[in-house]
């Protein structure tokens, strides 16, 4: 059936879905939702909405409710299959039902469907949910409620020809018919110094004097354009606490939520290492077509391959020599620059650093399984661990086959995963580094992707922290069981939390415990205790508890490979706690209604905006996904698009102002020639397109990154013409600057390099540490006498003033 093309808003059709409004109250490092969504039928007929939107992954939704003609109808959360049956048998009575599901292939979509809407009728659909918050490098605590979903990429040869992601109508995000507000209270006993985001606030106001609790509000006129991210920032963030929560009052002592629950944060103090592991590292690149997508969603700055090719850039710089690596480039095929991971040697860099310049995001979908696959079946060398980099926009459909790919083999390497742009998904990318012992970051709105590259390889260069244990200290009759997976990887100036369920009795109100983190670094031992008092708190809406509950889910899910067992686990412990799951569902039937509601139901998809338009996007819409593209090419005869090649050249018509303002403007030759691959007979027309736009769109190297291109794998450099261009003098002037005219030239064009580094680029020293470690290890490792002469000399030469204890003096 074809489905009509163009903005709903335009077509006449009328959207129920009028507004989204969100209550968020951030406590510490734990943010509680309430989503109302709010609907009204201005048409004469029944309608069923259908509302599908993103989430964090690590939402645990935990009530939904419906508040119709003054009538609150409070949902209840049934096995998946069930709660769907009793959907579909009450609209087809002519009842009216409300029902909420997460997405069985992604742990981060979400629909909402409002069935049996009267005429004239208003229907608030209200959902919440509690996430713990990311802890931010620079000490902010990160609340992002997501906006931008983007449609998942299809597997080639799959039997399902779309998901739930492509059905979506998208329109313009200006255009959209419902409005979007977003109001935050914010609580801290250790003060509130500051709030930023990413999207324009209202003034943020304190509510007490001591600065403890503020308020701020998103601004009017939102478009839909992007994330909302908040980063709250404390006067402390890094006190380490245990929070003990009481029981739900009717639940059954010994169950999940009959008994006290705990949380417990760590934010384990580890030494600075002497000396770094090697390894083999693996760099895995998304060369979809949507990484030709600016990474902001303005539309402007850097496309994400560009970012991604510098990224890679400053890692293969920062390798420790004796390592071994390997890239990979995939989409809807995958290719590797070597067969097997290679020795990390000045020739070998030289090969990547060449082939890195020239990858452009040229191949195709976004399939990641066989890529990680192939890697997989390579054995692992003895003594070099590996550690796999995925960079990815996280646009596919078979997230959980992936992630259950990753943790078959999360015993033989770490993965360090990241998110591109807007949409990405929080389930792909978290999903996988959870699964293999790594972190997850996301690059959206400002952020640059380098300095998160670099700080964790930083992370897979620490030794590896052993015999990690937890140990309570706790009153006769109580004893704590662990209901998150105990830790096996800490990683400096990252927090650890941990959740744990109190069993047994002790009467005292005074009672106390503690809980002692303990650990082994290069044969050394440490240990982190926290003291807490046991007297739980209350908390009606059990947070600690319901978080505790989706990471039993979590770690069900990661393992569930069709196992009943394990899939009945899972839904006992939703059943239990109300947190929703991939295969249970709210549901909610409004038994008060008099009489059957009357009259043809009519199905309205409520539209979501589209993110900017990449190459898969484009090639989605052409193979016949309801994609952006379809959206906007209203101008276009109808159609049969199930066919994967256009009969004739109608399409490219329609879509030949769009291609040239969208595609040529950022994404150059590499679209063209992606969508001749796909369409081989319309060749000509797209190499016509082709010639329109090609052009060069690499942008120029940063000063900073044409320096880093000029270091040697074991961390010096040449004095050339190139250096010495940087360094804003010429050859001959920088050598007769030499105090010891017979030194050896690397030596002192390295000492150069490193002070021009702190001189010019200290905001960035994030991106260039690792490369500066490398650089003054190879400095001390000449052994000269004159080392401070020279840097007193390469001072003056410069103008600078750089502490000599740069270089260990």
């Amino acid at each position: 059936m074809e489905i009509p093309c163009g903005l709903l808003t335009r077509s006449k059709k009328p959207v129920p879905l009028k507004s989204i409004s969100v209550a968020v109250s951030i406590h510490e490092f734990v943010a509680d939702v309430s989503a109302t969504l709010d609907y009204k039928n201005e048409e004469t007929d029944p309608v069923e909405a259908f509302f599908v939107f993103p989430m964090d992954e690590d939402s645990a939704v935990y009530s939904f409710q419906a508040l119709v003609d003054g009538k609150r109808i409070v949902a209840e959360i049934q096995e998946k299959q069930q709660a769907q049956k009793d959907y579909e048998n009450a609209i087809s009575q002519g009842q009216q039902a409300f029902l909420l599901e997460q997405d069985s292939s992604s742990g981060d979509i979400f629909s909402c469907s409002v069935g049996n809407l009267p005429a004239g009728q208003k229907a608030a659909v209200t959902l919440s949910y509690v996430q713990e918050l990311s802890l931010e490098a620079d000490g902010a605590v990160r609340f992002v409620l997501p906006a931008i979903l983007n449609p998942r990429y299809p597997l080639q040869g799959s039997a399902v020809a779309c998901n739930i992601t492509s059905e979506i109508p998208r329109v313009a995000g200006k255009e959209l018919p419902y409005t979007f507000s977003v109001t935050a209270n914010v609580c801290s006993a250790h003060g509130i110094e500051k709030v930023q985001s990413n999207c324009p606030l209202s003034p943020l106001q304190y509510l007490e004097d001591d600065k403890s609790v503020a308020q701020v509000s998103l601004a009017e006129g939102h478009h839909f354009d992007r994330d909302v991210e908040i980063l709250v920032y404390y006067r402390e963030v890094n006190t380490p606490s245990v929070s003990v929560e009481l029981a739900q009052a009717d639940a059954k002592p010994g169950s999940l939520m009959g008994d006290p629950a705990m949380m417990v944060s760590f934010y384990p103090s580890i030494p600075e290492s002497q000396g770094e592991i090697t390894g083999e590292f693996i760099f895995l690149m998304d060369r979809s077509g949507s990484m030709s997508s600016p990474v902001h969603s303005k539309g402007d700055g850097q496309l994400r391959i560009d970012s991604a090719k510098e990224t890679l850039l400053l890692l293969l710089k920062s390798l420790p020599l004796g390592c071994f690596f390997n890239i990979y480039g995939f989409g809807s095929s995958f290719e590797s620059f070597f067969p097997e991971s290679v020795a990390y040697t000045q020739q070998s860099m030289e090969e990547a650093m060449k082939r890195v310049k020239d990858l452009r995001a040229n191949l195709g979908g976004t399939e990641i399984l066989e890529p990680l696959k192939n890697i997989y079946s390579k054995v692992c060398r003895p003594g070099y661990p590996r550690q796999l980099f995925v960079f990815t926009d996280g646009e596919v459909s078979n997230t959980r086959q992936v992630i259950a790919e990753v943790q078959r083999h999360n015993k033989d390497h770490r993965c360090f995963s990241f998110g591109i742009g807007e949409g990405a998904s929080t389930s792909l990318i978290k999903g996988i580094a959870r699964a293999a012992g790594g972190t997850a970051e996301f690059i959206t709105g400002k952020d640059r992707m380098q300095p998160k590259a670099l700080r964790s390889l930083k992370r897979a260069l620490q030794p590896v922290v052993q015999d990690i244990s937890l140990t309570w200290t706790l009153p006769p009759g109580l004893e704590a069981t662990l209901l998150s997976p105990a830790p096996t990887l800490i990683f400096q100036g990252q927090r650890l939390i941990i959740y744990a369920q109190l069993k047994g009795t002790n009467t005292s109100k005074e009672a106390a415990g503690e809980v002692c983190l303990q650990y082994t670094l290069q044969g050394a031992g440490f240990q982190n205790t926290v003291p807490f008092c046991l007297d739980p708190k209350a908390d009606d809406k059990l947070t600690i508890h319901r978080l505790a509950a989706k990471a039993l889910i979590q770690t069900l899910d990661g393992n569930l490979e069709d196992g009943a067992e394990e899939k009945k686990k899972v839904v006992d412990i939703s059943l239990q706690s109300g947190v929703i799951s991939s295969h249970t569902a709210y549901i909610a039937i409004n038994k008060e209604l008099n009489q059957p509601i009357q009259g043809p139901l009519t199905r309205r998809d409520i539209p979501l905006p589209f993110p900017y338009l990449g190459a898969a996007s484009f090639t989605h819409s052409l193979r016949g996904g309801r994609s952006p593209y379809r959206m906007l090419c209203c101008s276009a005869p109808p159609r049969d698009y199930s066919s994967p090649y256009p009969a004739d050249g109608g399409i490219f018509k329609s879509a030949g102002s769009l291609f040239k303002k969208k595609m040529a403007a950022k994404s150059g030759v590499s679209q063209a020639r992606h969508l001749q691959m796909a369409f081989p007979q319309n060749s000509p027309r797209l190499m016509a397109a082709e010639h329109a736009v090609a052009r060069d769109t690499s942008p120029p190297e940063s000063p900073l990154l044409q320096l880093v291109s000029l270091q040697k794998a074991d961390g010096s450099w040449e004095l050339d013409e190139a250096l010495a261009s940087l360094l804003g003098v010429s050859v001959q002037t920088a050598l007769a600057a030499l105090p010891d005219q017979s030194k050896d030239i690397p030596y002192w064009a390295t000492i150069l390099a490193v002070l021009w580094m702190h001189k010019s680029s200290w905001d960035q020293r994030e991106e260039w540490e690792l490369l500066e470690r490398k650089a003054v290890a190879w400095i001390q490792s000449q052994s000269d006498s004159s080392l401070g002469e020279c840097i007193k000399a390469a001072n003056a030469l410069l103008k600078s003033s750089v502490d000599p204890a740069v270089f260990g003096l």
